[in-house]
């Protein structure tokens, strides 16, 4: 099977070629239009119609918000869960509470609604650590942390859910074989969800650079054994990773494999991993 053989190539450490990548590639960001939601699924195949696609995806999101405001009449849940595309394009080093909720709502009632919605499982968190290092659930922020949506193919029905199909841009540059560095966040929101899918807790970490006037950001780390394993996501400009440079220079002896997860062919630059994209169900 297809995954039987991607699996070898990762083992492996294999490139497969442009020609096979970029067919790979195309498959990849379809899955990423569609999503792995069943009806979606079968829509698709049935019509082959983005917008029947997205009619029934909007339909999910519904019943979905339908069930927020049982568990909170107050319709904050669903706030925070619509405000989800915004944060991630933002490229804020945390999800802003209060540009979603208002600055009206205490910490505690905060955590609780925050708590629901992960209970419900339609996102994935990514919690900050402040430490990173093996025990990473140990020295996490509660208070620091990013949400995304547990399924990619909702997450961007839901970033254009107050306007028309026509209007969604992310279909369009999925599926026009253009890399577009706007989709960044899109990209960070379907590594969370394979990372999640294979088993893994999600981490995060921001630093100041030496100036202090920016931060760098590792996207996400894992915990492998007693080291941790930095992955940078890139949607296109994979030349420079002054992040992951910056995280492996300042924690090398840390790290046992660093990973650049993109959109072109498997390859080890130094001490990198350059990862295509839809490998990343296997870390």
């Amino acid at each position: 099977t297809t995954i039987a053989q991607m699996r070898m190539i990762f083992e492996k450490r294999l490139s497969m070629g442009d020609a096979v990548t970029r067919k790979l590639m195309r498959d990849f960001r379809l899955y990423m239009a569609v999503g792995g939601m069943p009806q979606a699924v079968c829509e698709y195949l049935e019509t082959n119609n983005l917008m029947d696609v997205d009619r029934v995806k909007r339909g999910i999101i519904q019943l979905y918000e339908d069930d927020f405001y049982r568990i909170d009449q107050s319709g904050r849940i669903s706030m925070l869960f619509d405000a989800i595309p915004a944060q991630l394009s933002s490229n804020a080093s945390r999800f802003q509470v209060a540009s979603a909720l208002g600055d009206n709502v205490d910490s505690e009632k905060t955590l609780q609604l925050i708590s629901e919605l992960r209970e419900s499982k339609t996102i994935n968190m990514a919690y900050h650590a402040n430490d990173p290092a093996v025990g990473m659930p140990l020295s996490i922020d509660l208070k620091k942390y990013k949400m995304f949506v547990a399924d990619t193919g909702l997450f961007i029905t839901l970033a254009f859910k107050d306007k028309d199909f026509t209007e969604n841009v992310i279909y369009q540059k999925l599926l026009s074989d253009k890399l577009d560095a706007n989709l960044g966040y899109v990209y960070e929101n379907v590594v969370a969800q394979m990372l999640t899918a294979a088993g893994n807790k999600l981490f995060y970490y921001t630093f100041p650079t030496s100036t202090g006037k920016h931060n760098y950001e590792v996207d996400f780390l894992l915990s492998r054994g007693n080291k941790v394993c930095p992955i940078e996501v890139k949607s296109s400009g994979y030349k420079r990773h002054a992040s992951l440079d910056a995280f492996c220079e300042k924690f090398s002896s840390r790290v046992l494999q660093r990973y650049l997860v993109y959109t072109k062919d498997l390859h080890k630059d130094e001490q990198t991993l350059m990862l295509p994209i839809y490998l990343t169900q296997f870390l």
